[in-house]
C-alpha cells in the first residue's frame, strides 16, 4: 500500500479537528482528560494556529492508500537554543499501528525538515517511548540525547535529521 503525507490545507483542517477526538480518547489512559457535557473532548489548544502561521506550523495528514492513516502537527522554532523542530503531536490509527506506517511517516518528516528535532512523550505513556526511541535510535544509528523533563517526567529525544533522499 502507498503511504502519503499531505500538507493540510485550510480547508481540510475540520479533518484534523475531528481526528483529534480520536487521538484525545488515546490519552484518556495517562492523562485525566474528561468529556464535556456534548460528549466531546475539549477543544485542542491553539489548533487553528496551524492555518495561521505558515512557515511555523505544519499540520499533515498521513495517508495509507486512499486512506487516511493518522495526523502529525510540527512545529518550526525560531531562534531556539533547543532544536529546530518539534514533533508537537503524533497519532497513527490502531488498525494501522505496527505496519510501518508510523514510521514511515515519521522518517519522512524528519528528511523533509533537516535540522534540530525535539520529540516528547507523557511519561506514563510507555508503548510511545518505545516506539520513538525504537525510531529515532534506527534512523540515527542511536545518535541521540534523551532527557527527561524535570516537572513531569515525560523523556524527549533530541537528534539532528539531515534530508535522506
Amino acid at each position: 500500500m502507498a503511504l502519503a503525507l499531505e500538507l493540510v490545507p485550510r480547508s481540510k483542517k475540520r479533518v484534523i479537528r475531528e481526528m483529534m477526538q480520536l487521538y484525545l480518547y488515546d490519552f484518556t489512559y495517562y492523562l485525566n482528560i474528561e468529556l464535556n457535557d456534548k460528549g466531546r473532548f475539549p477543544e485542542y489548544p491553539g489548533l487553528d494556529e496551524f492555518w495561521s502561521r505558515p512557515g511555523r506550523k505544519f499540520p499533515f495528514l498521513i495517508y495509507s492508500g486512499s486512506y487516511i492513516a493518522g495526523f502529525a502537527l510540527v512545529d518550526r522554532y525560531i531562534d531556539s537554543s533547543e532544536s529546530d523542530y518539534y514533533m508537537t503531536e503524533f497519532f497513527i490509527l490502531h488498525k494501522y499501528r505496527r505496519a510501518g506506517v508510523g514510521r514511515w511517516a515519521a522518517e519522512e518528516l524528519f528528511n523533509r525538515y533537516p535540522g534540530r528535532w525535539k520529540v516528547t512523550q507523557v511519561h506514563n505513556n510507555t508503548a510511545a517511548q518505545a516506539f520513538w526511541r525504537r525510531v529515532i535510535g534506527e534512523y540515527t544509528a542511536n545518535h541521540y540525547e534523551e532527557i527527561l523533563h524535570p516537572e513531569h517526567g515525560g523523556p524527549s529525544q533530541y537528534f539532528t535529521s539531515f534530508c535522506q533522499n
